[in-house]
Formats: C-alpha cells, structure tokens, sequence
C-alpha cells in the first residue's frame, strides 16, 4: 500500500520538474533513472555494511558516488556536470549489470538549471532502497501519471481493467505469460501479483517454494517496440521483485526472432492505429495484413500454447469492419480459440481517447468444446465516462467475471461429459449464426433477438417497403463554393436542438445549390419525412415541414403509405428506440447505425384513427410541460424581482 509520504515525495519531484520537463512521460523517465541511480548506490552501502565490496560505484566511477553527488560543498553547476556524466556513462560501467545499464541506456540530462537538479536530487534523496513491495507500488503510482503514448494508438489501460482481465484469464504459478505491447508492464505485474495471491498464507506467495518462485519470475516476457516502455518495464519490474527481468526491446510486427515461441497466457492492450503507409510484416503471418490490430490479434492467437488462452482488448473494427482480413480474421477466432467477447464502455481510455473498445478472450483448449460464443456487455465499470472518470457506483465488472466463470466453467464440465451448469441469462450466440452471413461480425447487439413484445398492436419492421422507404443523407465538396447557399435547405444536427420533443424542421441554418444536390448523395426530401441523427448524436429526431436535404449524419424515414402510419406518431414511437439504436451504433472515432441496421427496428403500428389519438395526447402534454416551464421562468423573475427590492439593483448588479 502506498503511504502518503511516498506518495508526496514522487508529487513533490513532478512538481520540481515540470517547469523545465513539461511532459510527463520525461519526468517519469528523469525520475527513474534518478531513483535507480540512488538504489544502486543503497545496495553498494549494504554490500559494505556486511563486509562486500563497492560494485556499482567502483574504481573510475567511485567517483559518481551519491555521497559525493550530495556533498555539501559541491556546488551547483558542479554537482550538474557530475550528474549530467554519471548518468550518460552509466551503460559503459562494467559493475552494472545488463538490467541497469539496459535502464541507462541513451539516458541524459534534458535542463541545464543547477537549482532545479538540487532540488530534484534532494527529493530522490529520501528515497532508500529495502527490497520492500512499498516501491512497487510507488513506481505503479508514478506510472500511473502516464496518459497517451503519442500518436500510435497507445493509451494506458486503466489498473482496474487490467485487474478484471488478469482474474478473468486466472494465470497459473507454472504457466508462461507474455504481453507483447508491454508498455510499462502493467499486465505482467498484476499476473504476477495474481499468482502470488492465489499463492498466499500470511505473506504473499508464502505458500511458493523457492524454486517455484525462482521459476515464476522467469516464466514472465514483454516486448515492446519504444526503448523508453522498455526503460520503465525493466524498472518496473524489478522494483516488483523480478532480478533479471525479461524485457525486450522488440518489434512483434516484424522481427522473426521469436516467432517460435508459445505462451500459456497472453494479455495485450496492442497499438490501435497504423502508421502511415501501415505496417510491413515478416511473411509467416497467416493474414495478409498491414494492419497492426489486425497483425498482433492474429499474432497472439498463433502464439498461443494449445492450452493457452488470452485477453485482447480491440478497437472496434476488429469486431465489425467488413473488410477482408477483418472477416477472415474474425472467422479463423470463431473456429479455433474464440470463447467470449466483452464489450466495454466508449470512455474506459479518457481523457485520452473515446475510442470505444472490446475485450477478445480467447481459449484454445475450452472453444474445442464450445458452438457458441458468450458475449458481454459493460456499461459502467465503476468510474464515470467524462474527462474525470471519477469512481461511481454500480460496476458491472464482477458480474461480468461472474458471467465469464459460469461460461469456462460449464465449457471444463462440457470436456469431460458433463453439463449441468446453469446458463440462464447468458447471451451466447451459435458459432452457426455468427458465420451464417460470412461477416463473422461480433458485436453481440447484433444478435440479440429484440425486447420482449408487451404491446396489443402489431409490429411492424422499418424495413417494410410497403410503408417506409429509408434515405440517407449527404455533403457536397466543401471547396466548391458553387454547390453552396443555393436555397435549398439543408439540414444538420445544430438543426435539431437536444430535447425531449420533436423538432418541426422549417428551415436550415445551412443551404446547398441544385449543383451541389446534383454532385453529393445528398437527396431531396418530402414533406413528413421523419429525420433520426444516426451518427455521433444518436437520437434526435425532426419531421420537415419542407422538402430539405440532409448531411450523411442521418437516417430519414419517408412515409410511403399515410393511410397507414402518420409521421408524427413514427416520429414518436422512434424516440422510444433511442436505446436500442445507441446498441446497434457501431464505429471507432464515431458510432453510427447503418441503414440496414436501422430497417431491423420495429414499431407498434395502431390503426390511423388510434395514432391520431395518441399523437393528440401526447401533445396536449407537451403544450403543458410548456405552459408549465414558462410558468417556472415567471416564478423565478418575481423571486429575483422581490430580493433585489431588498438588496437594490444597483448592489447585485453585474
């Protein structure tokens, strides 16, 4: 557990940092390889205490001593330039070893102010090396500053996650365990501290012998392709009580050198975006990709071990796209190791991203014994979905564990005969359905079969042609000033203001010429069309009162038939599928419902007269609520009106 004073002493030295290092990858790295420095000096002050010898700072680099680094009359451009070279030839000492000096590596001094370094080393200084698990969970703590890796799709999986899937996949003492992307090596701790727990009497991983944990440390392989992750792993580790952690610098894409190996367990949060130009892998991957989501999914379901098993958190056009690796990538999952998918809130990644993710688990010896595939939805993960994501209430992290143990649970008993687990209220889908289509899509919405039918009146389908006919929308080249402000409306989402009643769309704040109608998808629109934003802003919903067009953010419904349905009754009905059109929604950077996505919904269709009749009370409602808001607004003018009697307008004046 860390204590507060730790806690303090690592704020302490971002905040002497920053003015000079504003980035905080730097200052973790500033603070790591100064905290390494003052422990390999502590254990050479051990060694000597117990009658050894001086092995980190000996012969030409005794001189790089902490004691002489922290003399009291060094002064401070001194005490700079000591520093600044101890650290650059800290990888040329021949009594570090290859951990430490692989830390030190390119490592250098990024200011030249000698009060800010006093200062800095003065914090570092408080700092004592004692073998202790309380310096684990300091380095986690700094770590933890850590948000977006640049612009490669990297982002920090958050600890609770990473805790959820490392108790999903149940890592064994004896098993092997990569991450291939290892970051900062945030899935191998909480393996490792997994197995020690699991291991546990009164100390952790007492229950060990010496040999297992000994074994244990080595069973555990990161790679990843920054030299700084590499850095941070390595220290990481090592302060969790690895000796010779095995971290390497290494390129999964497309270096060949370990190829060969297998795992037992494989927990990844692998780069979502591709360079430019993508990835250029090796040729003994089975999918022709240059897609690095594509690339490390398959690479790790190849490296399992037949008894191995994964989790994968993915974007999500792992799960929908169409194109052909997507598909035949998902197919190759569904037939040899797919044994559930998870999918997890839009904002589990801010405030650095609002990629919306999914978790791929993966289990080569239990989907041997399974024809379907459980899917799991998590809405809340205990933390809100803003910038903040500040803890709340109401995780559905434990029964998304307890859904997912039920599963492997009835899979194990289904290996030896037996299958007498409980499986109400799972969502599985058959390995059949998934495929049926050959788009192999796993966005588990897809499958559901819709909510039970308590209505009196029939239901009809958006995609009844008879009655409705579904547009899309469109926008004209915006460089083309000749396809603009030609008077025919054209609608976007600023025209549809956020609320609860339906927008009468009269006019646009926008128009577009017959030119740009004639060069665009855009299409003109009847009057009583029902308008629904299906991009982004999933929901708000208008009806024309014009013909109009609209950008591509939407999905219109055209009457085909107002013998049958009348458009504000379908208008309404539609609010009420808002839910159910925000699960259908899918996409990275925007979720979106597709057109034929959308002709899957169904409505209640009373007969006319009795739309009619409820499109009326509906709205003799909504004229009160109005009334009554209004009548709010009054109310609160005459408290205003009746407190500045009191104080005079003239002192609450703005």
């Amino acid at each position: 557990m860390l204590d507060t004073e730790t806690k303090r002493r690592i704020d302490s030295c971002r905040d002497i940092l920053v003015g000079k290092v504003p980035d905080p990858k730097s200052q973790v790295e500033q603070i790591t390889i100064a905290l390494i420095y003052k422990f390999m000096d502590d254990m050479d002050a051990e060694s000597e205490e117990m009658n050894g010898k001086r092995t980190f700072f000996a012969k030409e680099f005794a001189r790089f001593g902490w004691s002489q680094l922290m003399a009291p009359g060094l002064g401070g451009q001194e005490m700079l330039n000591l520093y600044s070279e101890a650290i650059a030839r800290m990888n040329e000492n021949p009594g570090v070893p290859t951990l430490f000096r692989d830390i030190f590596k390119n490592a250098y001094l990024p200011y030249r102010d000698p009060e800010t370094l006093r200062a800095f080393l003065k914090e570092i200084n408080a700092f004592s090396y004692d073998h202790s698990e309380r310096l684990g969970d300091a380095f986690e703590y700094l770590l933890s500053v850590l948000g977006a890796q640049g612009d490669a799709g990297q982002f920090r999986t958050p600890r609770h996650l990473i805790d959820f899937l490392v108790e999903v996949i149940d890592p064994q003492k004896n098993e092997t365990v990569l991450d291939p992307a290892c970051g900062t090596a945030g899935f191998l701790i909480s393996a490792y501290k997994h197995i020690l727990q699991a291991n546990t009497d009164k100390r952790p991983g007492d229950k060990l012998t010496p040999d297992e944990r000994a074994r244990l440390v080595r069973n555990f392989q990161g790679y990843d392709i920054s030299p700084d992750m590499v850095r941070l792993s390595l220290a990481n580790l090592y302060l969790h009580g690895f000796p010779e952690p095995r971290i390497e610098e290494y390129d999964t894409l497309t270096s060949e050198t370990h190829w060969n190996d297998t795992f037992d367990v494989i927990l990844a949060n692998p780069p979502f975006m591709s360079p430019k130009g993508g990835i250029r892998p090796h040729k003994r991957f089975s999918m022709p990709s240059n897609r690095s989501e594509v690339l490390f999914v398959d690479y790790i379901a190849e490296h399992l071990s037949p008894q191995g098993r994964a989790a994968i958190i993915v974007p999500e056009g792992i799960i929908f796209q169409s194109g052909m690796a997507y598909r035949v990538l998902r197919k190759l999952l569904v037939q040899q190791s797919l044994v559930a998918v998870v999918s997890l809130p839009a904002g589990v990644f801010q405030p650095y991203s609002g990629v919306k993710t999914s978790v791929l688990i993966l289990d080569k010896r239990l989907a041997a014994h399974a024809n379907e595939v459980l899917f799991v939805k998590i809405a809340n993960d205990g933390f809100g979905l803003g910038a903040q994501r500040r803890e709340m209430a109401g995780s559905e992290l434990p029964a998304a564990a307890t859904q997912l143990s039920t599963w492997f649970h009835h899979l194990r008993k289904s290996a030896i005969g037996t299958t007498e687990t409980d499986l109400n209220g799972l969502h599985l889908v058959s390995k059949f359905r998934i495929g049926e289509n050959d788009d192999w899509n796993l966005s588990g919405e897809r499958y559901r079969d819709g909510v039970a039918q308590l209505t009196d009146f029939d239901m009809v389908s958006l995609g009844d042609t008879s009655i409705f006919k579904i547009e899309s929308g469109g926008t004209p080249s915006s460089t083309e000033a000749a396809y603009w402000d030609g008077g025919i409306p054209w609608a976007t989402l600023v025209d549809l203001p956020a609320g609860d009643f339906i927008t009468s769309l009269k006019e646009t704040k926008r128009t577009i010429s017959s030119e740009g109608l004639k060069n665009s998808s855009a299409k003109i629109l009847p009057v009583n069309t029902v308008v629904v934003s299906t991009r982004a802003t999933i929901g708000r919903i208008a009806i024309t009162n014009v013909p109009l067009a609209t950008n591509q953010g939407f999905k219109n419904i055209i009457i085909q038939n107002e013998s049958v349905a009348m458009p504000e009754f379908v208008a309404l009905m539609m609010k009420q599928l808002v839910p159910q059109m925000e699960a259908l929604a899918t996409g990275g950077t925007f979720k979106e419902i597709s057109k034929g996505a959308l002709t899957t919904l169904e409505i209640p269709l009373p007969p006319l007269a009795v739309q009619q009749e409820i499109v009326a009370e509906i709205t003799s409602y909504q004229q009160r609520m109005t009334e009554l808001n209004r009548e709010i607004l009054e109310q609160k003018e005459r408290v205003k009106i009746a407190i500045e009697r009191v104080w005079g307008t003239a002192v609450i004046a703005d």
